[in-house]
């Protein structure tokens, strides 16, 4: 039997299997290298310290309000933008499976 009968099919796989596990180990070290960027992780664990470990007398109260309305806005913020991020990956994905097929169907199209 002739290699070359088997093409079409080592293509599909490498475009829906091969491809797809490598593309999803790439977004998911994408996540976590912003997370990391984003410190968002670090936002959350800090989120009751005060903000520049302030502790003198009278302005430990102060610091731990204004480290909690700061790394809310931060926190917000690097939600929102993770967000978009995995809104992204999710259309990048939905398109690179959808490629082979609207290539195909581009052919047959009046």
């Amino acid at each position: 039997m002739n290699k070359y009968f088997l093409l079409p099919l080592l293509i599909i796989k490498f475009w829906y299997v091969d491809s797809v596990v490598s593309l999803f180990g790439f977004f998911v070290s994408l996540n976590r290298t912003f997370l990391q960027l984003f410190s968002l992780p670090l936002f959350v664990k800090t989120f009751f310290k005060p903000l520049k470990n302030e502790y003198r007398q009278g302005l430990v109260g102060f610091s731990r309000a204004m480290g909690i309305v700061i790394k809310t806005i931060f926190i917000l913020v690097d939600l929102f933008i993770f967000w978009v991020v995995l809104l992204s990956e999710g259309f990048v994905f939905v398109m690179y499976l959808a490629f082979p097929i609207l290539t195909i169907g581009i052919f047959f199209m009046k």
